[in-house]
């Protein structure tokens, strides 16, 4: 039986968990893309926020199989732990950008060496919205994120929680004059990381109302930080936390969510391309 898309994109997230320095533990959200996807080539990645993995001395991912015929194995993952977790992820080159990816390929070809091939589902450029269909779009927008918020998830089967939402800003719109907008929805530790996609099924407005048959999917970006407001009544900008934890000053959540554009994506390819050319020289 052929996947619905909302199942596909159940299978495009995993599950970070991080041992920190100080002998504390997180976890994140990635998913995978397809960086340099071009000329019949393309880097596979794990993407994800830097503040999820900063600090990490070990890594885990966990992992779906798949069968002889390219089917996920349901209810069999297997936990792929990583030394030096920090140091593999490749940053984007602005600091003010709270955005990392980690190759995958040599992770890929290991398991496959040991008869171990994994089944997950890589959203790739094709998925990121031109600048004529931001355009295109209103102040609010049917979104949804798929993660692992309070570190919630389907242990048994290795799957994602998806949530719903709406976009709080226009998608078009630099939040604040950053590659940005905002999100009404919940937005809880652990969810840092999640992709944040445009989903319609069924049908959508266009802007001079108008309704198009079909489906939509587009990925707007990736969560990172959201508005908190003290018990104090303060209102502060926090990155969304990979650890739940007591601290002195209580924050409350405003359901708000500040989302990475996701054309900044694509400019981790120069940067990969560099490096690639530094191991052939």
């Amino acid at each position: 039986m052929p996947f619905t898309i909302s199942e596909q994109l159940t299978y495009s997230t995993v599950r970070i968990e991080s041992l920190l320095a100080d002998g504390s533990t997180g976890t994140g959200t990635g998913f995978f893309f397809k960086c340099l996807d071009e000329a019949g080539r393309q880097v596979p990645v794990i993407a994800t926020n830097k503040h999820v993995i900063a600090n990490a001395k070990e890594g885990r991912f966990h992992l779906t199989l798949r069968d002889d015929n390219g089917n996920p194995l349901v209810g069999q993952h297997i936990n792929i732990g990583l030394e030096k977790f920090e140091e593999r992820w490749i940053a984007h080159p602005d600091p003010n950008v709270d955005l990392c990816v980690m190759p995958i390929n040599s992770l890929l070809r290991e398991a496959d060496a040991t008869g171990r091939h994994f089944f997950f589902i890589s959203l790739d450029k094709s998925l990121i919205p031109t600048q004529h269909e931001l355009e295109e779009l209103g102040a609010l927008e049917d979104v949804i994120m798929i993660g692992y918020p309070n570190g919630i998830w389907d242990a048994i089967n290795n799957m994602p929680i998806v949530r719903r939402g709406v976009t709080a800003t226009h998608p078009n719109i630099n939040y604040e004059g950053r590659k940005e907008f905002m999100i009404d929805a919940a937005c809880f530790p652990g969810s840092s990381g999640s992709p944040v996609l445009l989903f319609n099924q069924g049908s959508w407005a266009t802007r001079d109302g108008g309704l198009v048959a079909g489906t939509r999917i587009k990925l707007l970006g990736l969560l990172y930080a959201g508005p908190q407001h003290t018990a104090e009544g303060e209102v502060r900008i926090v990155n969304v936390p990979t650890q739940q934890r007591a601290i002195a000053i209580s924050t409350i959540p405003n359901n708000l969510g500040l989302v990475i554009k996701s054309s900044r994506l694509l400019e981790l390819d120069d940067v990969l391309r560099s490096l690639i050319a530094q191991a052939a020289a």
